[in-house]
């Protein structure tokens, strides 16, 4: 075990390496407070949109659960990045009701368990254990690209990673971003969204949205965007 999360964004978080910084375990323990503020900040706003077509119990849930993570990495945080994540994730299966546990939880255990036992990773590393871990997201759902669910925006911000050789974590986010509300005309195939249809047409996807906030706060982590900055778009009806 390393230590506990700070608030130093600076000291420690990077080295430099053949491909730029590469990423520590305090960078993934601060990746993982960022996203507990976003998720916390857009609490609301997700339950808003899991209302239109879930059980409205989104953005509660996942507060719950990254607070759960919080908590456990202020009091210590794993000496690996692979091991924040696995921790983390573990944490948010035990923590978040309904399908996003184990959708959260394997998201975070598999890109975990592809980063292994390194002390740093670069970030192209870092993008190519993420998409090891949005496919296993993909095979436990069933789910695709179009289905209108998380991975409408993990896929599109995966992409945009590697093709940037894991340095551009804004662009991840915008892609991330712009895959969430475009899910707004997609009809749900999978998930309680599918079972209203066409009456699923016109909501964005809350799946989406909070992954859309998992990648904003990567990106803030990594100092590419403000973590003030991690909502985006406008409620429906506004």
């Amino acid at each position: 075990m390393s230590g506990k999360v700070t608030n130093d964004s600076g000291a420690g978080a990077f080295g430099e390496g053949d491909g730029g910084r590469e990423l520590d375990a305090a960078f993934f323990a601060r990746w993982m407070t960022e996203a507990a503020d976003a998720i916390g900040r857009e609490a609301d706003r997700l339950t808003k949109l899991d209302s239109a077509i879930g059980d409205a119990d989104h953005g509660g849930n996942m507060r719950r659960g990254f607070d759960a993570v919080r908590q456990e990495l202020a009091e210590d945080v794993p000496a690996t990045p692979g091991a924040v994540l696995m921790s983390s994730g573990r944490k948010l299966v035990s923590t978040v009701g309904g399908a996003s546990g184990p959708l959260y939880g394997t998201l975070l255990r598999r890109t975990g368990k592809a980063l292994g036992d390194a002390e740093r990773v670069s970030g192209a590393e870092l993008a190519s254990a993420l998409r090891t871990g949005i496919e296993a997201v993909a095979q436990l759902s069933g789910a695709a690209a179009g289905d209108k669910t998380m991975l409408d925006a993990l896929l599109p911000a995966v992409d945009a990673l590697e093709e940037s050789g894991g340095t551009d974590f804004a662009k991840a986010r915008a892609a991330a971003e712009r895959g969430a509300e475009e899910t707004t005309p997609l009809q749900a195939r999978k998930g309680r969204a599918s079972y209203l249809g066409e009456r699923s047409v016109g909501h964005q996807d809350p799946g989406a949205t909070s992954a859309a906030l998992l990648v904003a706060a990567l990106a803030a982590a990594h100092g590419d965007s403000a973590g003030e900055d991690a909502g985006f778009g406008a409620d429906e009806g506004e």
